[in-house]
């Protein structure tokens, strides 16, 4: 443990120099930031599973300090992850390669979304087009003359028909344009405040005196009693498999019966509900992937080099948790005033859609970690 915390350290103070080195690289500073949360990460969740060996005091002042600051330097990423995923998803929703444009230029016979219907004045159809009550021609054969000859059966109506549906699919695309443009705003301001304050952090005697304590980890490691005495690797062992029955136990109060059937609708159960319980229906999900990231942890301490069997379960409940946000991002961003319909009903179509993802990786959880069982038996 003492090693695998030092290698830790070393890695988490590496990354922090390679981070003031990148200077303007966006790039390196990201990746910099990065391995930065990973190291960070794995510190406080050795810190958290193995407790009874260190001193508890330092350990949990060191673990609050190094998640206050993994969360402060994520924030920004998971901003710019999530604006990217959303602006994907509505460009696949909409069938085209890109996010249709804005209502500047709309498609023939589409008409803009309520509450930007253009002025029509006194005498006009739509698109200032004389309106035949005004007593003006309206068009080729007005005004006496059938010069074209009687409109065929029906043919009215089939025109009005095809109307409807082009005004309907270019209100739509406008709408999605709009709501992609929506949460361009929302996202792109969010990561502008994570970006500050990741600044801030990273200049403050707070983070200095984390990196302070983490350079000390790097030499020395302060551990209790009970980790110098006969019995330290079998308490070793022992910590190791508590965190695992944790993360059984937390597996089996999932409903995995239910996610194993493809297309269950289960994400989206509530959703109309005067309190989505989205939240509350997640977070079994969310702590799940907590307890699996401790375990991996624990495993790399007990059995150092052993190959990540549990790597794809894990990837799958950061998917669950990628769609999970993006699909609050698309309610939240449904909830702005006076928004038009057409705007509404795109974010509510891509809401609907990230929470189809949270099923999908629920279901592909089901899969891997059905394959991985023999890794993690039952108690």
């Amino acid at each position: 443990m003492s090693g695998y915390l030092h290698t830790q350290a070393a890695d988490f103070l590496r990354s922090l120099r390679l981070h003031g080195e990148a200077g303007a690289d966006t790039a390196g500073t990201a990746e910099a930031a990065q391995a930065l949360r990973t190291a960070a990460g794995r510190i406080s969740g050795t810190l958290d599973t193995f407790r009874p060996l260190v001193e508890p005091g330092w350990a949990d002042e060191l673990r609050r300090e190094l998640r206050w600051l993994s969360r402060t330097l994520a924030l920004e990423h998971a901003c710019a992850a999530r604006l990217a995923r959303l602006l994907d998803a509505l460009s696949r929703l909409s069938g085209s390669s890109e996010v249709p444009r804005a209502r500047a230029e709309l498609p023939p016979g589409a008409r803009p979304c309520s509450g930007d219907a253009p002025r029509v004045h006194a005498g006009e159809g739509p698109g200032g087009v004389p309106h035949p009550a005004s007593g003006q021609p309206a068009g080729p054969g007005a005004g006496g003359g059938a010069a074209d000859g009687p409109a065929p059966p029906g043919a009215g109506r089939t025109g009005a028909r095809a109307a409807a549906r082009t005004a309907g699919g270019g209100s739509v695309a406008v709408g999605a344009a709009r709501a992609a443009a929506l949460l361009e705003r929302q996202l792109t301001l969010a990561r502008t405040r994570a970006h500050s304050a990741a600044l801030g952090a990273l200049g403050s005697a707070r983070f200095h005196a984390v990196a302070d304590a983490v350079a000390l980890l790097a030499s020395e490691l302060p551990l209790a009693p009970a980790a110098t005495g006969p019995a330290a690797d079998e308490t070793l062992a022992l910590l190791a498999e508590v965190a695992e029955h944790r993360l059984l136990d937390a597996v089996a109060r999932l409903p995995l019966g239910r996610a194993g059937h493809p297309y269950n609708a289960d994400a989206l159960g509530g959703g109309l509900a005067t309190e989505p319980d989205d939240e509350r229906q997640d977070a079994p999900w969310h702590a799940v992937r907590r307890l699996l990231r401790l375990h991996r942890y624990a495993q790399e301490v007990v059995h150092p080099g052993a190959g990540p069997v549990l790597g794809p379960a894990a990837l799958a409940l950061d998917h669950h948790r990628d769609a999970a946000e993006a699909s609050e991002a698309a309610a939240a961003a449904a909830r702005t005033p006076r928004i038009a319909p057409a705007t509404a009903y795109a974010l509510g179509v891509l809401h609907a859609d990230q929470r189809h993802e949270v099923e999908a990786a629920r279901f592909a959880f089901q899969q891997e970690w059905r394959h991985a069982r023999a890794a993690v038996p039952a108690p």
